[in-house]
């Protein structure tokens, strides 16, 4: 196994991981917290975002590990392949790049933050019913588009994989 075959398999199995990671939050956590009341929703969604933004290794070896090692398999693979697959693979680059990453950077992060910087206790039963209004759908839309952007990307890789 060659450097650009290791880093296309690092890279499908690292997207996969992300695939499985923000598809159990739009299948089981979201909708396991649903059924709460609006302040045990926020504190609950609070509380697991935390782990997250506390820097989580495993989680931040993963999720960062997914674009270190997707952007050096499109790197070496503008050289060791040609043709179609060079294509897929530069496409497969973009498509999670971009309906991955910039969606968390610009749609979930953002929202997580706000949430974070609220003092739920304080606040009052329809402050809190507004704050979820706003948050969970939203987040929940495009946490259901980076599951099936993930999933595809990291199949795709895959695919690929088997091709070279």
């Amino acid at each position: 196994m060659d450097l650009f075959e290791f880093a296309l398999l690092s890279s499908g199995v690292l997207v996969l991981l992300v695939a499985g990671i923000v598809l159990t939050f739009a299948i089981v956590v979201m909708p396991g917290i649903a059924s709460m009341d609006d302040r045990g929703f926020l504190h609950a969604f609070k509380v697991m975002d935390r782990v997250i933004q506390n820097n989580h290794p495993v989680f931040m070896f993963v999720w960062l590990g997914s674009i270190g090692l997707l952007l050096l398999a499109v790197g070496l693979g503008l050289f060791a392949l040609n043709g179609m697959e060079r294509v897929v693979l530069i496409a497969v680059g973009v498509l999670y790049l971009f309906g991955v990453m910039v969606p968390t950077v610009r749609i979930n992060v953002p929202l997580n933050n706000e949430l974070q910087r609220r003092d739920l206790d304080t606040l009052s039963i329809d402050e809190l019913s507004e704050l979820r209004l706003r948050f969970e759908s939203t987040w929940n839309r495009w946490n259901v588009i980076r599951s099936i952007v993930a999933i595809v990307t990291g199949v795709a890789i895959l695919v690929l994989l088997l091709r070279v």
